[in-house]
């Protein structure tokens, strides 16, 4: 069985950690983020079970050059802990290769798409707004590259619902299927018989971070690119407009039949479904927003009314 050192967060590294254990191999050190408002359960689970819990905010820092080089401390920390396989479940950090190809057998990262297709650390929102049909995990070793290694395991052919938000795409159909994936290539690689493929580079696409530049809706745009927009900001970081000259994050929303009825961002009804607003070819729901620094509420309590305008 194999000696693993996890790094990962959340719930998704939680179960990651518990289905490893439950396989019988050896976790000897779980590296989580550092502590923070919100408890992580991945780090919980660890301490739970008396597991050394390493947090650390990064891993390298900047020579006297300007190079990134890794953390010495930290290099030796990970070097005592003695593991032969690194597991890579859900992590933001940025590795250095001296402990991503530090271990016997290397290491095995995590992403919520199909590779090449989606490179990125936002891959799961901009499936949604560039309108992907279909998405699913990749379990690849990591290399110097964004995303680039050769893959371990894929597992695809999750279709991406008109309904499907960022959040709902990820935990209701991506976090299961990846935990078994992660699983599978450990085993995989364990037994001897992993065999891995080179991602072809032809077919390879890569988005950046889906920032507040990005998510700013844009309402002369058809419902539909609106539509996908709202749903691949959902939960973060909300696509947005203004209202009464507030920044107002739009959720959950749903596209509509019929023509647009008004000029672009013009609320046409509000009934307790939502609201209705024109696009610049038809229109689209909206269930709650969150206007200014108040709470996310539905549409009912938020003030909104037929004839305001969006934008």
């Amino acid at each position: 069985m194999a000696r693993i050192a996890l790094f990962g967060q959340a719930a998704f590294g939680r179960d990651v950690l518990v289905r490893l254990i439950g396989a019988g191999h050896s976790v000897c050190g779980v590296y989580a983020p550092p502590e923070g408002a919100r408890r992580d359960p991945l780090a919980d689970e660890a301490g739970e079970r008396g597991l050394p819990l390493i947090r650390h905010r990064r891993f390298r820092r900047k020579d006297a050059s300007g190079a990134w080089e890794p953390i010495p401390e930290i290099l030796r920390e990970f070097h005592a802990l003695d593991a032969d396989l690194n597991v890579l479940a859900y992590v933001t950090a940025i590795l250095p290769p001296e402990i991503v190809d530090g271990p016997q057998r290397g290491s095995l990262c995590f992403h919520p798409s199909l590779l090449p297709r989606f490179r990125g650390g936002a891959a799961l929102a901009w499936q949604i707004i560039l309108g992907e049909g279909e998405s699913g995990v990749t379990v690849f070793r990591p290399d110097a590259g964004v995303d680039t290694g050769p893959i371990v395991i894929q597992k695809g052919g999750i279709p991406i619902r008109d309904t499907h938000t960022a959040g709902s795409l990820y935990f209701e159909e991506l976090y299961p299927l990846g935990v078994d994936a992660m699983l599978e290539a450990v085993a995989a690689v364990d037994s001897g018989a992993a065999v891995t493929r080179p991602q072809d580079d032809t077919l390879a696409t890569f988005q950046g971070l889906v920032d507040d530049e990005v998510a700013q809706v844009d309402w002369s745009r058809n419902a539909t690119g609106v539509d996908r927009l709202i749903r691949g900001c959902d939960p973060q970081p909300g696509a947005w407009t203004r209202s009464g000259g507030e920044v107002t994050r739009l959720y959950g929303s749903r596209l509509l039949e019929g023509e647009a009825g008004a000029p672009p961002g013009t609320i046409v009804a509000v009934d307790r479904d939502g609201l209705i607003v024109a696009a610049g070819e038809g229109r689209l729901r909206v269930a709650r927003v969150r206007i200014g620094g108040m709470g996310k509420v539905a549409v009912a309590e938020s003030g909104l009314a037929v004839g305001d305008s969006l934008g």
